[in-house]
């Protein structure tokens, strides 16, 4: 992957726009904890109302990740996260004027995005913020669609499909995605703990398998790519708690039907806590809860990012004791380390992943994203 750092010439073609939104967006704070709703039990989804942006919450963020493979029979991983914040205007308190500004927002918004050009070993991501503003960002509902944007990037969700949009000067993407099983909830009914703590928790559930159609474009060249895509859409309020260094996730897709999502909160001396947690989806779309004792991960690789200086595993065996699942993962890339400096300034890996092994004395494979976060530094968010 590229650091991308801005030269002179470009600084001096940024337009006006540009610069306010920067502006407008460091003139906000975050919004304290106590202005919003905390999680503290089961979630009860309703669809397709919950696809929506829920407010009330302070932090959300909607996750696409996917492997694709073109006509030519090239590779290709992909990531679009868009994150919602809720913020505190500096005007909050303060009688309302007469004339408001065109920037006053009580929302942030930002895109990750990413393109894993696996056959090509390279890695290209960008990343964008905005205040939900001047219609640069926002998220809203009409005629059955809610759709999210942040500066040219966007989904759009119906009852059929999910829409993606992205473009950057070095890559684009126009994907269709089709659900193949309903939203998983996880933890209880959809209440995922992260925390021992009141409220330390969050909603939280996934659509683990869509089908994906549409073109992917790397360095101006445009493919036609099919693959299978996993969505995520998590909200709460409660930050990180400080006794955790990050987290690392897995969602795979085996080639049984079957889909398997684990999350195991990191300690800060590198164990995993006791409230880590997963869903096992068969292929009829049954779950089954996993907790901590049930999930076993052993790193056997590590990989240092020559950006960050960040070491983070690359390589694991993965044991699910009730479901008599052993399985080791390794990425398809090595270097899909995610760099934010121009939004959430958090830096992770996010990236493609392969698994084999064997499930009930059965072989089996699958492809898939894993997400480890709080190596390269402590998760503020």
């Amino acid at each position: 992957m590229r650091i991308i750092r801005p030269d002179r010439a470009r600084i001096k073609l940024i337009p006006a726009v540009g610069l306010l939104a920067i502006f407008a967006f460091f003139s906000l704070r975050i919004a304290g904890a106590a202005d919003f709703r905390f999680i503290s039990g089961p979630c009860n989804f309703s669809f397709p109302r919950d696809h929506a942006a829920h407010p009330d919450c302070r932090t959300e963020w909607w996750y696409y990740t996917g492997n694709l493979r073109a006509e030519d029979g090239a590779r290709y991983g992909f990531q679009l996260t868009f994150f919602r914040m809720g913020t505190v205007p500096a005007f909050k308190g303060k009688p309302p004027s007469e004339k408001q500004s065109a920037w006053r927002s009580d929302q942030v918004f930002a895109v990750h995005a990413a393109i894993s050009d696996i056959t090509s070993d390279r890695f290209l991501r960008f990343d964008r913020m905005s205040r939900a503003a001047l219609e640069l960002a926002g998220a809203r509902e009409a005629e059955g669609t809610f759709k999210i944007f942040v500066n040219g990037c966007s989904a759009a969700i119906t009852p059929a499909n999910h829409l993606l949009r992205a473009k950057s000067a070095d890559f684009a993407l126009s994907l269709k995605l089709i659900p193949l099983k309903d939203p998983a909830a996880h933890g209880d009914s959809g209440w995922s703990i992260k925390g021992e703590c009141p409220g330390e928790g969050s909603c939280y559930y996934s659509i683990p398998r869509l089908e994906v159609s549409g073109n992917v474009s790397v360095g101006g060249r445009e493919k036609s790519v099919r693959g299978t895509a996993w969505m995520d859409h998590e909200f709460s309020t409660t930050p990180l708690n400080p006794r955790f260094a990050g987290w690392d996730w897995f969602g795979l897709q085996f080639s049984d039907g079957s889909e398997l999502m684990v999350y195991l909160m990191r300690e800060k001396n590198g164990e995993h806590g006791p409230i880590s947690s997963g869903t096992f989806v068969d292929r009829q779309g049954k779950q089954v809860r996993l907790f901590a004792g049930d999930i076993r991960l052993h790193t056997l690789e590590k990989w240092k990012s020559p950006h960050s200086g960040a070491l983070y595993p690359s390589s694991w065996l993965l044991e699910i004791v009730p479901l008599d699942l052993s399985i080791r993962i390794a990425p398809n890339l090595a270097d899909q380390e995610m760099q934010s400096p121009g939004s959430t300034r958090i830096t992770y890996w996010e990236g493609s992943i392969r698994a084999e092994g064997s499930a009930g004395g059965r072989t089996i494979d699958g492809n898939g994203y894993a997400e480890l976060a709080g190596y390269a530094g402590p998760v503020r968010f």
